[in-house]
């Protein structure tokens, strides 16, 4: 058994590093009760708005998916959804068989920020209520269906439901706040219990430099060292799998005095400097680790 698991990570690996290669499919004689297919991934893609795409040379959200092995009818948790850029292209991938759980931080860690405003902190307390409706606007008549929870607070009947779950830049501010909470910890303990036994952990996070200081890199600036992700996950039972440069920007070097925000889409600092700004879109966004885990069968 560990053989095969090793010739299976190994397999997986290959995979993430590999560029997607086109294939062919046959088409069937269509007949008046034939469902109509649905989009491939690349279609899919190739059909979202061009705003949507613009993102698409930093995020790569075909490749990156690929390698999670996020396919359609799964069941998947997407935690930190926001405004739903990678919730609108899972919905419709997941397809109708297919199932979106949004995850968001609790209410008192976002307290611990310091800057919300009390309409903000009002509304993560109906927060569940209110991403489910707005998702459901985003929805097709052939997307998946959608529910959510709040993490630290994974509701019974979800457990064991789960065939993947994919954390994008949703990482750092957990390990901000682990001290003064165990929000990591938390966070990652749902990631288990939600996962059905070999159910997929996929995790895109703000990556630091190995020689930065760990102070740095402790998520206050938005970076985390994959050393430290992957020891985290590990400490929480799930097995390491396989990584992947394909979101990685060896453009993106900070110095200690810098934030991940200075870089688009936030631009952080360059608003009102357009030299500074034309500097940092240079660079572009983030230097992101990829990171494939799975829960032991």
């Amino acid at each position: 058994m560990h053989r095969l698991f090793v010739l299976l990570a190994m397999m997986t690996l290959i995979a993430c590093n590999s560029e997607p290669t086109a294939t062919t499919q046959t088409q069937e004689p269509q007949t008046e009760t034939a469902a109509p297919q649905a989009l491939s991934l690349a279609a899919l893609l190739d059909a979202q708005p061009e705003k949507v795409k613009a993102r698409y040379q930093y995020r790569h959200p075909q490749e990156t998916l690929e390698c999670f092995g996020i396919e359609p009818g799964m069941t998947v948790m997407e935690a930190l959804p926001g405004g739903g850029w990678y919730s609108k292209i899972l919905l419709q991938h997941l397809g109708n068989d297919g199932h979106l759980i949004g995850a968001d931080y609790a209410p008192e860690m976002y307290a611990k920020f310091g800057f919300f405003d009390e309409e903000f902190m009002q509304s993560r307390e109906t927060w569940i209520g209110d991403w489910t409706a707005e998702a459901e606007s985003w929805r097709g008549d052939d997307d998946a269906s959608v529910s959510a929870f709040v993490l630290g607070s994974l509701p019974t009947e979800m457990a064991s439901t789960v065939d993947a779950v994919f954390l994008v830049r949703a990482l750092h501010n957990l390990a901000r706040f682990e001290p003064d909470g165990g929000f990591l910890t938390a966070a990652l303990q749902d990631t288990f219990k939600i996962l059905k036994p070999g159910g997929i952990v996929g995790i895109v996070q703000h990556r630091s430099w190995d020689d930065m200081s760990d102070e740095w890199a402790s998520g206050e600036n938005g970076y985390l060292k994959q050393g430290f992700v992957i020891a985290q996950a590990q400490a929480a039972r799930f097995q390491f799998v396989a990584s992947s440069d394909v979101n990685m920007n060896d453009n993106d070097r900070p110095t200690e005095e810098e934030v991940v925000w200075r870089l688009p889409p936030s631009f952080d600092g360059s608003a009102d400097d357009p030299e500074m700004r034309a500097a940092v879109e240079a660079i572009g966004e983030s230097n992101r680790m990829t990171l494939k885990f799975v829960k032991p069968e």
